[in-house]
């Protein structure tokens, strides 16, 4: 178990790479699921009693074999039970993890069945570790008789991937309808606040409607009163024929009783001249008003087509496209404001006739008192019949004369009334003008809204497509940063290994150095000797002089 950090990492990074331990640690962890997954199914195949009691109790698989496969028993298991299983896994592979998992709940089958959620989670905790501690080769026997085919669990990972793609897809497609109803939520608060101020729009509409239609009403009920007038008149003129003939026949009577006398005679013809004249008068006079009441009546027809004229080009200028041409709306402005001066001027002209019929009357009215005196020589008789006849001339004339005056009024009316009516029109191009800009307007802001909508979907499409790139660049960094780092405790491996061999050779370098020391010291003593054993040799060969007064060259040739 205990081996050098650079061995430990090495084995570390083999168990990564070969073992697929590496999948199990990555933030999806979709080994660790598939394994849970594959471990499940087994304990349905297996155990089916006890998978019925964990799915009635909703115990999980991942709850207590997640750490199995996570650690490798490492910590569910104690030390000697968990390195013999390790020992086995780097032999066999995966395949021992999940038979010792299928053999540690057979051993607490029993138990197991008879507990609840927390009871089940205290057994995996504690009394499981002890019981695989009592007796481990029980347990390796038991895992290795466990079955397990390698196609079946292939068969289950495809349908683990299947389903694991399908939720992906079901992620995606659930992460782009929350957008699209968070899209279809904003859209429909827009649509909302349109919606509310068409129907303010509407409302202010449909008031100026309501104000016109007063209006029209209010002119319908002025027409009505000018034709009640105007039936008064007519009555009254009706009484006033029929009291001209009631004269004409009080004055054939006074002609038939009265033939005595010439002068009678000649003031009755005189009389009747007159008053002849004045029926003709009276008679034109009703003709007139007969025409002018016939004139108003077609005057108020014209008046009633002209509304009705201009509601109907409310409603098809309402339908209708908008038209902003500015040059027509000046020609138009124009045209109402000769309009009104013209209206001016025909009421100026109308209270002109007014004054001047006024002053008429009132001319009339003196002279008709000045002539209405009686004669001094009459009898009593024709002073009451004159008193009568002047009475009634006076008032057919005085009704004549307010008859004409109703007739002016009625025509001023008529005129202000026309008016109202050009009034009424230019208030209605003006409205239907601002209607018209405005639904341009609006038409110009939805063109906007929904250019600024595409223009957001391009965005959030583009937004998306750079998440996608930016977590593929992101796992794809992460990759290349283990792979370095795998590489560089490789290199640091390979470097402590190289340094071990150096220090090595630097120890076999000085045990050779001091080998060649060694060596040369004991070749220079045996020099030193062999020297020695010469001189020896040389001294017993040639004696030294025993006497110092004798030279040595002496010494030498004796």
């Amino acid at each position: 178990m205990k081996m050098p950090e650079e061995e430990a990492f090495a084995v570390l990074v083999k168990l990564m790479q070969d073992y697929k331990m590496r999948d199990m640690y990555k933030p999806t962890m979709a080994e660790l699921g598939l394994c849970m997954y594959q471990l499940e199914n087994l304990v349905q195949e297996l155990i089916p009693d006890l998978h019925v009691h964990f799915q009635s109790q909703s115990f999980h698989t991942s709850m207590y074999a997640s750490s199995w496969f996570l650690t490798l028993f490492t910590t569910a298991l104690p030390l000697p039970v968990a390195c013999r299983i390790m020992d086995v896994f780097l032999s066999e592979g995966m395949e021992v993890i999940f038979k010792v998992a299928l053999a540690l709940l057979t051993l607490g089958k029993e138990d197991l069945l008879c507990l609840d959620m927390e009871g089940m989670l205290k057994f995996f905790q504690k009394d499981l570790p002890p019981r695989a501690k009592a007796d481990p080769n029980g347990l390796m026997t038991l895992a290795y008789n466990m079955k397990f085919n390698p196609k079946h669990m292939k068969k289950l990972e495809k349908e683990y991937t299947v389903m694991k793609t399908k939720e992906q897809e079901e992620m995606v497609e659930l992460r782009r309808l929350r957008t699209e109803n968070r899209l279809l939520r904003q859209r429909v608060e827009l649509l909302e606040a349109e919606s509310s101020e068409l129907a303010d729009r509407l409302v202010r509409g449909q008031v100026s409607r309501a104000e016109e239609e007063e209006t029209t009403f209010v002119v319908q009920r002025e027409l009505a009163a000018l034709r009640h007038t105007h039936l008064e008149t007519s009555h009254q003129l009706e009484i006033a024929n029929e009291e001209i003939r009631n004269l004409s026949l009080l004055m054939e009577e006074t002609h038939t009783s009265r033939q005595s006398s010439l002068e009678e005679i000649s003031m009755k013809r005189e009389l009747l001249c007159q008053k002849e004249d004045l029926i003709k008068c009276l008679q034109e006079e009703l003709v007139k008003v007969r025409l002018r009441e016939a004139e108003n009546d077609a005057l108020i027809r014209d008046l009633r087509a002209r509304i009705q004229e201009l509601e109907e080009d409310k409603k098809t200028l309402r339908e209708s496209t908008p038209d902003n041409s500015v040059a027509h709306l000046q020609e138009e402005l124009i045209a109402v404001k000769l309009r009104e001066a013209e209206a001016n001027l025909s009421l100026k002209d109308l209270r002109q006739r007014v004054g001047e019929l006024s002053q008429q009357w009132q001319r009339h009215l003196q002279e008709h008192r000045v002539e209405a005196t009686p004669p001094p020589d009459s009898t009593p008789k024709k002073l009451l019949f004159w008193e009568n006849r002047g009475n009634e001339t006076q008032r057919l004339e005085e009704e004549l004369m307010t008859t004409r005056i109703r007739e002016m009024e009625v025509l001023t009316e008529l005129k202000e009334l026309r008016l109202k009516v050009m009034e009424l029109e230019t208030q209605v191009q003006v409205s239907t003008n601002q209607l018209r800009r405005q639904d341009e307007e609006n038409k110009n802001l939805r063109e906007e809204l929904e250019k600024a909508e595409n223009r957001e979907r391009e965005h959030v499409t583009k937004l998306r497509e750079e998440s996608h790139r930016y977590t593929d660049l992101e796992s794809k960094m992460k990759e290349n940063l283990m792979m370095s780092r795998i590489r560089d405790a490789e290199h640091s491996h390979y470097v402590a290994e190289l340094k071990q061999r150096i220090s090595l050779l630097e120890l076999k370098n000085e045990e050779m150095v001091t080998e060649g020391e060694l060596r040369s010291n004991l070749d220079d003593s045996e020099k030193v000797r062999e020297l020695q054993d010469k001189v020896a040799d040389m001294k017993a060969e040639f004696p030294t002089p025993t006497s110092p007064d004798v030279e040595p060259w002496k010494w030498l040739e004796s």
